[in-house]
């Protein structure tokens, strides 16, 4: 594309960083909701009982989120803040390491969907029961698309028309056969979610580090550039399922988290063409 005349490198430069820092506050606000979510949720799914990874995985994605923000942190640091000549020793070991405990946080997220997933695959039936109206004052929530219902007078009789009743994971929680396919579907996603993911980091990561090493060319680098192009499109594809499911909140999550890293992959776009022009200068001087 060629830009208007009247835009010159230093304005689109102030333009670009501008976009970049808007997603960034974006996220921030994100972050606020994802937390608000785990917490509801967290009153229906937590009790006496619940131990200390139950806490953890309730707030499972608020965890991810507070590690995605401090990665992003770290690339931001990497591929825009500290020059070249200023990345070496401890500082360059610091931020590696701290990347490193970020992606041990996103692998527990991993780990709490995957069990997640395990522990709604039973079809456990709630016995002796044709009726919510049978299970209030027993503790119990219903769920249905993510939403948690306090079983009780008022709402027993509006929750479901099923005559069976299944329990909900090892949560005081239960459903009718629906709604607790749809959890095993959201659960699927999830967790594929989080998977793409790892591996959009990887790709950055990769790209990060050859560029570190002078590197701005080749099949790997491609490969790296273009491999995240199809894991944005398969995040989008499942923020659309979940929009279908009318939970905006997650497509608008993924829109924005991919407008994060794209704001990562445009850092790297200004330092491959520092270094190929550093790369261009030492070749005409010699």
């Amino acid at each position: 594309m060629v830009l208007p005349a009247s835009i010159d490198a230093a304005t689109m430069h102030k333009i670009q960083q501008a976009v970049k820092w808007t997603v960034y506050a974006l996220l921030i606000i994100n972050f606020v909701f994802y937390f608000i979510e785990d917490a509801r949720r967290a009153a229906y799914t937590l009790h006496s009982g619940s131990t200390f990874f139950d806490l953890t995985s309730a707030f499972a994605t608020t965890i991810d989120e507070s590690a995605w923000f401090i990665l992003l942190a770290m690339f931001e640091i990497e591929t825009y803040i500290v020059e070249d000549e200023n990345w070496s020793g401890w500082l360059a070991k610091t931020v590696h390491g701290i990347r490193l405990l970020c992606f041990l946080m996103i692998a527990h997220t991993v780990y709490a969907f995957t069990i997640v997933v395990t522990d709604l695959q039973p079809t456990v039936v709630v016995e002796n029961v044709t009726s919510l109206c049978e299970l209030q004052g027993d503790g119990l929530s219903y769920v249905y698309n993510l939403e948690y219902t306090e079983i009780d007078t008022e709402t027993c009789g509006s929750l479901s028309t099923a005559t069976e009743f299944y329990r909900v994971g090892n949560d005081p929680v239960v459903s009718d056969l629906d709604g607790l396919d749809l959890e095993r579907d959201l659960a699927l996603a999830d967790l594929a979610e989080a998977v793409l993911w790892l591996f959009v980091l990887a790709a950055i990561e990769i790209a990060v580090r050859l560029q570190g090493r002078g590197i701005t060319k080749g099949r790997l680098v491609s490969a790296a550039k273009y491999s995240t192009y199809c894991l944005y499109a398969s995040l989008i594809a499942l923020g659309v399922y979940w929009a279908t499911l009318s939970h905006w909140l997650y497509l608008w999550d993924e829109l924005v988290w991919i407008g994060g890293f794209a704001a990562i992959e445009m850092n790297l776009s200004e330092w491959r063409e520092e270094i190929q022009d550093r790369q261009a200068t030492i070749e005409e001087q010699t």
